[in-house]
Parts: structure tokens; sequence; C-alpha cells
């Protein structure tokens, strides 16, 4: 079963959006302009047209490598 994220925080073109997080877990690793974002779950969650969503905290980026 694929749960859903709700992104806070990061990037103005990723915060607000409802990702897939395939498996659930404590950490959201995502692609982003030649790096990744990560994103920690919270406790909370909201009510979205997609159903109750858990939020996801931005906290770090990383670079990768050239």
């Amino acid at each position: 079963m694929t749960s859903k994220a709700l992104l806070e925080g990061g990037p103005e073109d990723l915060a607000g959006q409802i990702v897939p997080v395939v498996p659930p877990g404590q950490e959201l690793k995502i692609p982003h302009r030649g790096g990744y974002e990560h994103y920690k779950v919270t406790s909370r969650h909201e009510d979205t047209k997609e159903g109750q969503v858990n939020v996801y905290r931005w906290w770090e980026r990383t670079e990768l490598a050239e």
C-alpha cells in the first residue's frame, strides 16, 4: 500500500506538494535540482483533497557529487 505525504518547508516548488511514500518510514528523500531534499515524518496529519496524509517536514539538502 502506498501512503502519501504533505511536504512542509524546503524549496518553494516542493512545499505543499503531496507525494507518495513507498514504503512508509521515518525519512523521505526527493531528487531535486542536482541533489536531494530530505524530509522527516512528523506526528501531524492534514486533511487534503486526497484524504488524510502525514506531514513531512524538510530538514536538509544534500548535493550530488559531480
